[in-house]
């Protein structure tokens, strides 16, 4: 009974290497907690920012957070980077998967033999081993194919980190307008007020008709639907700025926001340059590529899976017996690949490397449209604001000469509130222009992949560290 001792070493040896089951159940008042909890003078935030930012904040927190601070405030934050850094971990754990070696297993099959003579002990116990052996290079093919799985979820979170950085901008910049919209609104309204008081005041004298007095009315009461318009929607666009920063809204209380965007070089953001990269190096152009390569390393590996694996088979068999038999035997399995060559997955890891192409060719085709619709919209809108410039400019020209004319006694002041209604007027549709403006800007940004800003560096630095290495940012 000497190999007893060797095969119960050998499943002691397999069973220290296991990984053992640890519980950690989800508590949703916890997690909510800790949700409402964030705060912008987080230290684990300070640290994040400290080291992302060219330079780094003077004070903590910053007395003012503009559209870059509050992007890598999103980074640290919002859930959906970590519901992307999550599934870049499965992926990467696949590779693992994918480079395992399959086990061999032992079988025990006692037998019972009365007939051998002389001997004492009819039992028999013969030991088989198996001992699988693959071939055609098939863990190769496998962990290629899992590390372009890998890559592709690798390149799903950069397409995450774009999105969050998206939603900033886009959330930063209707709070902005709404804001300016709100403040402009009102100056309107206090001039048509001050216009309805002295028409009224003029009604009453019997010099002005009510006509007259009836439409400067309507025109108070429609600014101020405009205003209460404008205030529900800086209300919404300040909720929609904290989820998209990954905060409940009272986190953004008190903060002053910087609204000023970034300088922008448009000539680097609208050449040909511009356009070649982005239809070769955006990141779902790239997770595309990857998912076409792993239907290729897909294809490869059902190819070599035509040829059989081998399955080798030492045995043991020992009587305890008079007898004292020692029996040894060798065995070789090979499957036959007579009535299935593996055609069925074959040809289809064929039609998923032609479905993958047809998709990557999709993609570009939508890429190139994207970027075609964002130059068009970017210069729409940059013919759009030199117009407005110019009416506003001439606004403003006319305002000023009321202004020295009701001071000079030759305007009355009725004049005035008039010019303060349509002043305020050509500043609002100024502010139109300026909102289109930044949002062909954001547009132009999406389809292009590329900041108008400093901020490419930082997102190039946390897409190419791992998951394992969370403890490193946020």
């Amino acid at each position: 009974m000497k190999f007893w001792p060797i095969v119960l070493g050998m499943t002691l040896l397999a069973g220290s290497g296991c990984v053992h089951y640890r519980p950690h159940p989800l508590v949703p008042e916890k997690s909510a907690a800790q949700l409402e909890s964030r705060r912008l003078d987080d230290a684990g935030l300070k640290a994040f920012v400290s080291t992302n930012s060219n330079p780094a904040p003077e004070t903590w927190p910053p007395v003012k957070w503009d559209l870059n601070s509050l992007t890598l405030v999103a980074f640290y934050f919002h859930p959906s980077l970590e519901v992307a850094r999550a599934q870049w971990l499965v992926a990467q754990a696949g590779t693992k998967t994918a480079g395992a070696r399959p086990n061999p297993s032992v079988s025990f099959s006692p037998g019972y033999d009365s007939q051998i003579p002389g001997n004492y002990s009819p039992w028999l116990v013969p030991v088989t081993f198996d001992v699988p052996i693959e071939t055609a290079g098939k863990r190769s093919k496998r962990i290629a194919e899992a590390e372009k799985v890998s890559e592709s979820a690798r390149w799903n979170f950069v397409s995450a980190v774009w999105q969050i950085r998206s939603g900033v901008r886009s959330a930063l910049q209707d709070f902005s307008t709404s804001t300016r919209r709100a403040e402009l609104l009102q100056k309107q309204l206090d001039a048509q007020t001050q216009m309805v008081t002295l028409l009224q005041g003029s009604f009453d004298a019997g010099e002005s008709s009510r006509p007259e007095l009836t439409t400067a009315q309507i025109a108070l009461n429609k600014i101020q639907i405009d205003l209460g318009d404008a205030r529900s929607k800086k209300a919404d666009a300040h909720s929609r700025l904290a989820e998209a920063l990954g905060l409940g809204e009272a986190a953004l209380d008190g903060v002053e926001l910087d609204f000023d965007l970034p300088a922008v070089d448009l000539d680097t953001l609208t050449s040909a340059e511009a356009r070649r990269v982005a239809l070769r190096s955006r990141s779902d152009v790239l997770a595309a590529l990857a998912d076409y390569a792993a239907a290729e390393a897909d294809l490869r590996l059902e190819i070599a899976k035509q040829y059989p694996d081998l399955h080798f088979g030492p045995g043991y068999a020992w009587n305890n017996g008079n007898a004292g038999d020692n029996q040894w035997s060798l065995g070789l399995t090979l499957e036959l690949p007579i009535l299935d060559q593996n055609q069925g997955p074959i040809a289809e890891a064929k039609a998923r490397r032609k479905l993958g192409a047809a998709k990557f060719v999709e993609l570009q085709s939508k890429v190139i449209g994207e970027i075609d619709r964002a130059v068009a919209g970017w210069q729409s809108a940059q013919a759009q604001l030199k117009t407005s410039g110019e009416l506003y400019r001439a606004a403003e020209r006319q305002h000023k000469s009321v202004v020295a004319q009701v001071e000079a006694g030759a305007a009355a002041k009725m004049d005035l509130a008039a010019a303060e209604v349509e002043f305020a007027s050509t500043r609002l549709a100024q502010l139109d222009s300026e909102t289109q403006v930044q949002s062909a800007l954001g547009a132009l940004e999406d389809a292009l992949q590329s900041p108008a800003d400093d901020l490419a560096g930082v997102i190039k630095k946390i897409s190419t560290v791992t998951p394992q290495a969370k403890a490193s940012h946020p």
